[in-house]
């Protein structure tokens, strides 16, 4: 049977992903973290499994689960609920088990339904037109599409105004880092952009609970089952988790997957001459380069990954990018191919915790790429893609591109 393997090569590798060196380009060294062993331990005393069967198991097994708020004070954190950011990390959907996140789910499925989101596809073309009507010569796609795009499309659903959405790119960044790392400088940051994204929702909250209109946010403020409602807690954390992930995500998906199409112009004249290929490749660009590379779990319950037994208590980290380029799983899993069969990305987790936004993350790319292909034909890189400082969330700060017009 195999044993948790830590050694001083282990150990290397897995600091060299907490630089930018070695988040520009991680696959090497989880490849060489694959090949070592199924279970390994980091300095931190986590878990981290980088098998695609592993890090299924991880996301889907009802025995790992996240750390309940509770024993939070055993990692340093008891006063977590004082701190803004932790508030809207800690007890919203991505961080609750069952059955407070059995409840809040339902709640919120209820309301962001995949009809309500298919009744979005003709708004999202026009937002691509109009984005790509405004593109022309060397510009930083981020910045002038790639943000611009789920952000409006988030805002519009959710009923963010448009004059007020552009503001809190920096906002989510901000507070996002707590999925990174928690600590006094990143709280420092993290705590005021909390601070701000839930104060501007729980005024919106306000004005909608007084004149509703046909957004998701009303749809939340009177979202029921049998009696049960939302808490004013609850309603605020859910909809800035919607609006972040809502825009986030998918800005890392349209920037990491231009990037992959644009080193691989076999695969993109591929997707330019086919356009209904949109669909499989997008799950090609979701599992080449995934906008999110790892989860956590602890675990509840004895369990096996690997082959190695894991008691409870343990800590588990699941690297998700690693997991989308497992020889075992997907062939040739180094090469992009849009055509790619049998192709099922975990960049958008499992289980209980599979992301609620999938479909809408999706549809956005779907339309968007064969747009930009067909609109801008002399498409190309204009210098170097700048790599944010995340391994977590991986993305890019800046993509420069010629438009070719």
């Amino acid at each position: 049977m195999p044993d948790i393997v830590e050694t001083a090569e282990t150990s290397r590798l897995l600091d060299e992903l907490t630089t930018l060196t070695g988040r520009e380009d991680p696959y090497p060294r989880y490849a060489r973290l694959r090949e070592i062993s199924p279970v390994l331990r980091a300095e931190d005393g986590a878990l981290v499994v980088t098998r695609h069967a592993d890090c299924v198991a991880v996301t889907r097994d009802g025995r790992l689960g996240h750390l309940p708020t509770d024993m939070l004070a055993f990692l340093g954190l008891s006063d977590w609920a004082e701190h803004p950011a932790l508030q809207q990390l800690f007890t919203s959907l991505i961080a609750l088990n069952p059955p407070d996140h059995t409840r809040l789910r339902r709640l919120v499925s209820a309301t962001f339904t995949a009809r309500r989101v298919e009744a979005l596809r003709p708004a999202i073309a026009a937002m691509v037109d109009g984005l790509l009507d405004e593109m022309t010569g060397t510009t930083d796609f981020v910045a002038a599409f790639a943000f611009r795009l789920p952000v409006n499309v988030i805002g519009e659903l959710l009923g963010v105004p448009a004059a007020d959405r552009g503001a809190f790119q920096s906002v989510v960044r901000d507070w996002s880092q707590v999925l990174e790392s928690i600590g006094p400088e990143v709280l420092a940051t993290a705590d005021p952009a909390a601070a701000t994204l839930r104060g501007y929702l729980a005024e919106l909250a306000a004005e909608r609970r007084r004149a509703p209109q046909d957004d998701l946010l009303s749809a939340l403020v009177a979202a029921g089952d049998a009696g049960d409602r939302l808490t004013e807690d609850e309603l605020i954390t859910t909809a800035g988790l919607l609006f972040a992930a809502g825009f986030e995500t998918t800005t890392n998906l349209l920037a990491n997957g231009l990037v992959a199409l644009l080193r691989h112009p076999e695969q993109l004249a591929a997707l330019r001459e086919r356009p209904a290929l949109a669909a499989s490749a997008v799950e090609e660009l979701l599992r080449f380069d995934s906008p999110v590379q790892l989860v956590s779990r602890v675990v509840f319950e004895g369990v096996e990954l690997g082959g190695v037994p894991i008691e409870a208590g343990e800590r588990v980290v699941a690297y998700l990018g690693a997991g989308n380029r497992d020889p075992e799983r997907f062939a040739e899993p180094e090469r992009l191919d849009l055509e790619r069969s049998d192709n099922a990305p975990l960049s958008f987790g499992g289980g209980i915790h599979f992301c609620l936004g999938a479909p809408l993350a999706r549809l956005e790319a779907q339309v968007a790429f064969p747009a930009l292909l067909a609109r801008l034909p002399g498409l190309e890189l204009a210098g170097e893609p700048q790599r944010r400082d995340s391994l977590t969330i991986r993305g890019l700060t800046r993509l420069p591109i010629e438009t070719g017009r």
